[in-house]
């Protein structure tokens, strides 16, 4: 479908870290898409708790649904997928999270797959997404980088880096398959760790990317 337009919804309230994932799904997309960001107001600059990622659904929906007539389909770009299945349940267009779509992707060939991420307390969100999805038997847990969420993201070397020994622990530790850096925040540093392993490092913006240019052009 030329010239169709996806609407990029960051949960967490940080314009900057809006501006970086839609430059990173504009890449991915190609020619023919439009990627635009809306950035939520009431969350955190970036959600580490279950606490946070619950709240942000309530607005995540609202943006989604300011939107519907102006976007043909829409992108979740937070790791816990907050709000989606409410804009599945309200709206005609196709969604997507990155979360899921991050796992079908690393999923996909059979493969067993682990998760890298700074986050602990959401840990349970994640495990209970993989169960959502039918994954559990090929998923090989969740690795993090040490370190404090917020202080690693402002420093993005040090986030490369520790993001980079999680990975290789699901690997080495774990036996996955494929290992998706998880969160939204993370995708440059995503993109930046998939030369530095011999498994697939699944990047979950480009991911979902794929994804709704599958739906949308359905």
């Amino acid at each position: 479908m030329a010239g169709s337009r996806v609407l990029l919804i960051n949960p967490n309230s940080n314009a900057a870290t809006t501006a970086m994932m839609v430059a990173i799904a504009k890449s991915a997309a190609g020619d023919g898409f439009d990627i635009i960001g809306a950035t939520a107001m009431r969350a955190p600059s970036m959600i580490v708790s279950a606490d946070a990622l619950e709240a942000a659904a309530a607005e995540v929906g609202e943006i989604a649904r300011a939107h519907q007539e102006s976007c043909d389909g829409v992108i979740v770009a937070a790791f816990g997928d907050p709000g989606l299945a409410g804009i599945r349940a309200a709206m005609k267009r196709p969604a997507v999270g990155i979360g899921e779509s991050a796992m079908l992707e690393a999923a996909g060939h059979g493969r067993r797959f682990g998760v890298a991420t700074t986050t602990p307390l959401l840990k349970a969100k994640i495990d209970a997404l993989a169960d959502a999805l039918g994954l559990r038997s090929r998923y090989t847990g969740i690795r993090f980088a040490e370190g404090d969420p917020q202080d690693l993201v402002r420093d993005p070397a040090r986030l490369r880096a520790a993001l980079g020994g999680a990975v290789e622990a699901s690997i080495m530790q774990d036996g996955a398959e494929a290992v998706i850096i998880g969160g939204g925040p993370l995708g440059e540093a995503a993109r930046e760790l998939q030369s530095m392993f011999s498994v697939p490092v699944v990047a979950p913006i480009p991911a979902a990317v794929a994804r709704i240019i599958g739906l949308v052009t359905a």
